[in-house]
């Protein structure tokens, strides 16, 4: 039992300590900040993105750094989640992506300023920051079944696949639910077909919800030979190899 002095003392010198502790621990976090954040990265077009995020109010929908609202999806991996395609064309048209899902404004941006957005995410997403957010614990998405004729090792799945297509559709009960499922897509539509249609869907469907996608002609012509391949158990493995070509 202390007495009303030890009291006193136990308390003056247990603050000074916890104070002495925080002020150091502060020090050394702004002491490492620079590395951490990846200061020299700082480029021009770094600071724009932040501006805009700013001005734009994206922080009062969207958490970014474990700050902001919780209406929207978080950000802060999203350059690693998505890739710059899927950002480019969230900030084009975000209803075309996700038809009657997303309430998202469209900001009627200049490609400059979707460029500055992008360097800016990306910038975010390489901070070093000790493990946050903590990755969900899910099963690897969009993984092809063992059953579909070695796909996964005939053929790298395309990174791009994993950053736009899962967004809506889903294979093996991972992915998006907007689209249909693309397990056994191969079995419906040939390599020049799946082309014309990943190219511009309208132009195929008028009537399709699927937005045209800011692909470039070798990320068309990967996906759509991957896609070729996602073919029922049943069907021939060398006549699926051949129309992958």
């Amino acid at each position: 039992m202390f007495s009303r002095s030890q009291a006193k003392a136990f308390f003056l010198i247990g603050t000074a300590l916890c104070s002495f502790v925080f002020l150091g621990l502060t020090v050394d976090t702004f002491r490492q900040m620079p590395q951490l954040t990846n200061a020299h990265n700082l480029s021009p077009e770094v600071i724009k993105g932040k501006h805009l995020w700013d001005v734009n109010n994206c922080m009062g929908c969207h958490t970014l750094l474990g700050e902001g609202g919780y209406y929207a999806p978080e950000l802060t991996k999203v350059y690693e989640r998505r890739g710059p395609a899927f950002i480019k064309a969230m900030l084009t048209d975000p209803e075309s992506m996700y038809p009657g899902r997303r309430k998202m404004q469209a900001y009627d941006l200049t490609e400059e300023e979707m460029d500055a957005f992008v360097a800016f995410f990306k910038w975010v997403g390489e901070m070093d920051l000790q493990g946050f957010p903590p990755k969900p614990q899910l099963l690897p998405v969009a993984v092809p079944a063992a059953g579909q004729g070695g796909i996964a090792e005939t053929m790298a799945q395309p990174k791009v696949f994993n950053q736009m297509c899962v967004a809506c559709h889903s294979m093996n009960g991972q992915g998006g639910m907007v689209g249909p499922a693309l397990d056994n897509i191969g079995s419906k539509m040939t390599k020049a077909e799946l082309i014309a249609w990943i190219t511009d869907p309208k132009a195929v469907k008028p009537e399709t919800t699927m937005p045209k996608l800011p692909l470039s002609e070798a990320d068309v012509i990967e996906l759509a030979a991957y896609l070729t391949l996602l073919k029922s158990p049943t069907s021939d493995p060398s006549i699926d190899q051949q129309e992958a070509k």
